[in-house]
């Protein structure tokens, strides 16, 4: 499926051939803090199947629990987080965050991920695969 988005401001779009069914929900409490929210959804693709078409996002390197250092792709004018890679040599995973996609009401969730974090509140997400860390 092909996806097109970018930041609130504008500053910064994107295009990338995506599979829905990679769609998933993060609940760690990374993703909480850096969305200022209760989860994070993103899909999932490949570095050869994402690309910048205006603008150069910001990074800020995270590292998480288990050591692994995280690339977080945001918009340095208006904020907006874009996705999230991993850091060093190799392939690259895009994480893409669904919010910034225009065909976002497309890209439903199939997998929880870190849900022993999920606040209790939230409702649950019929349908979904739940892992209970990653």
């Amino acid at each position: 499926m092909k996806i097109d988005g970018g930041c609130h401001c504008g500053a910064i779009t994107y295009e990338a051939e995506v599979d829905p069914e990679k769609t998933s929900i993060c609940h760690c409490t990374d993703c909480q803090q850096l969305t200022g929210t209760a989860f994070r959804v993103s899909v999932r693709v490949p570095e050869e199947s994402y690309h910048i078409t205006k603008g150069t996002p910001k990074v800020y390197i995270k590292t998480g629990a288990s050591g692994a250092k995280r690339a977080q792709g945001f918009c340095g004018n208006c904020g907006s987080h874009l996705y999230a890679t991993s850091v060093g040599d190799g392939p690259k995973v895009y994480g893409i965050r669904v919010g910034t996609a225009r065909q976002r009401d497309e890209l439903v969730p199939r997998t929880q991920y870190w849900h022993r974090s999920a606040l209790h509140w939230l409702p649950e997400f019929e349908g979904t695969r739940i892992v209970e860390e990653q």
